[in-house]
């Protein structure tokens, strides 16, 4: 068991910061600890800082992991909070992701000043979206409204929407109740329709391979059926190369000892989209999603890809 103060990374933004607290309360309640034996240590990230551009012309996903497992890989802190669809599918060779907190809800949310559901926005509306995915089907489902890059935390966007600069937004539903937020929202998105990110809605908490003691002070929290539908939404993500460069969906359920997967691409414009359906037992989550990546990636043919890099 850990003797030390075990020491949590996160980002600072007002989300990450409440993501790394649910970690601790839950690791305190678990082992029956005082909050003295945890710190929270805030790192800047490439993502956090660089905001003049999308982050698919600048990196993609690592830009908001790399100096946080910097971190972890030299000792400075002993684990890492992550929210699970920031997570590049590679992981830097030593680190694992060790626990997954239960999933939230994994819709996306629309908060609306010109209209309260984006099927009634007025032709030509603006709806801001940092999320290549977002844009993409927000203009599948309203090609003729204009969807422009917003990037910047839940409080910078919730800002520039009441600036007028955008008629909506969309944001996780999950982000926003654990900010305690739901209350702005003014419409769910129904997952059949509008697919979430994979790994959206889940917290995944990163360790050092090798490291016991803290493998051993994790596992009473790591809820495993979120770990085994985000085997599968992972696996479907390596197999497709995925990253904030590409518009992916993904969303596996568990119900007892099965899982039941859809996946969805597209093209960055909307216009052409691809399915695909994937179910068997849990013990073969991994398995189940590499294979939907392959089908899909097949459905869609290798011109599919061309304008995705």
């Amino acid at each position: 068991m850990q003797t030390d103060v075990l020491k949590i990374g996160t980002r600072g933004s007002a989300l990450a910061l409440a993501q790394a607290h649910e970690t601790c309360a839950r690791l305190m309640a678990a082992h029956a600890m005082p909050e003295e034996a945890f710190e929270i240590v805030v790192i800047s990230t490439s993502g956090d800082r660089i905001q003049d551009r999308p982050l698919s012309e600048a990196g993609g996903k690592g830009l908001f992991t790399k100096e946080i497992e910097e971190a972890l890989l030299d000792g400075r802190i002993d684990i890492a909070v992550h929210s699970s669809k920031d997570m590049p599918t590679a992981l830097p060779e030593g680190l694992e992701l060790s626990a997954f907190l239960e999933r939230e809800d994994v819709r996306d949310a629309f908060i609306g000043r010109a209209a309260a559901k984006l099927a009634d926005l007025p032709e030509r509306a603006v709806v801001g979206s940092s999320s290549l995915r977002r844009q993409a089907l927000i203009r599948r489902l309203r090609p003729d409204i204009d969807v422009v890059i917003f990037r910047g935390n839940v409080q910078t966007r919730l800002r520039k929407l009441d600036e007028g600069q955008v008629a909506g937004t969309l944001l996780a539903n999950a982000g926003l109740r654990r900010l305690g937020l739901a209350n702005i929202i003014t419409e769910l998105l129904p997952a059949e329709t509008f697919p979430p990110a994979p790994g959206q809605g889940a917290i995944c908490i990163e360790s050092r391979i090798g490291d016991a003691a803290t493998t051993a002070m994790l596992a009473p929290i790591n809820h495993l059926p979120t770990a085994q539908a985000l085997a599968c939404e992972r696996a479907f993500l390596a197999a497709l190369d995925g990253s904030c460069r590409t518009p992916i969906a993904g969303y596996a359920r568990i119900d007892g000892g099965n899982l039941s997967f859809n996946g969805m691409i597209l093209t960055p414009d909307g216009r052409e989209a691809h399915e695909v359906d994937a179910s068997g037992p849990t013990s073969e989550a991994a398995s189940l999603g590499a294979d939907a990546g392959e089908r899909v990636r097949a459905k869609a043919g290798t011109g599919f890809f061309d304008g995705w890099s």
